[in-house]
């Protein structure tokens, strides 16, 4: 599994942008393709879930989602997303009355690359486990947290994750004494 330290390696995996749950809408394809070079110069909150039409998973997603604007606020780009594809993706947005134009990128890792990549498929179940990663703007992984496939995690949790990465002030490595850093 990939952690903290590490850069996140090449990857590219459709995505259901924000606001659409139609293929097209107004002329405008609903899809995106999300690669570790997407949002220069933004954090990135990759997570996934086990499954789209599930129990569990609109819980966290909708958790998420009135959390949007405050990641924006601090230059994070929200996403989430299953080994279910990315039309999947608009299907439950059109069924599922909470997910109904949802607020940030939903992705769809039909292939496992992305999921293979960060190791964090289930190896019996053979989808996501409920992994959060924190990426920062030069692409290195900052946060991650795993758990099981029933255990759902707090997003205003990883909200105070990301303010306290993105505080120098608290961090001793980045305070300065007689001229060097400690």
């Amino acid at each position: 599994m990939k952690t903290v330290g590490q850069k996140l390696d090449a990857f590219s995996v459709p995505a259901a942008k924000p606001g659409f749950n139609h293929h097209e809408e107004n002329g405008v394809s609903a899809f995106e393709t999300i690669t570790e070079a997407s949002f220069p110069g933004k954090w990135k909150v990759i997570y996934f879930y086990p499954k789209d039409f599930t129990f569990v998973c609109p819980t966290e997603i909708v958790e998420f989602a009135k959390l949007a604007s405050d990641f924006s606020d601090r230059d994070a780009v929200l996403m989430g997303g299953s080994t279910d594809n990315e039309f999947c993706k608009l299907a439950w947005r059109r069924e599922h009355k909470d997910l109904d134009k949802l607020n940030h990128y939903a992705f769809g890792d039909a292939t496992g690359s992305l999921v293979d990549m960060l190791g964090v498929r289930d190896v019996n179940a053979g989808v996501a486990l409920r992994a959060t990663f924190i990426v920062d703007p030069d692409n290195v992984i900052q946060h991650v947290s795993v758990n099981n496939l029933n255990v759902g995690r707090n997003p205003t949790e990883i909200l105070r994750i990301l303010d306290g990465l993105q505080t120098d002030e608290l961090c001793p490595c980045n305070r300065s004494v007689g001229g060097s850093t400690l």
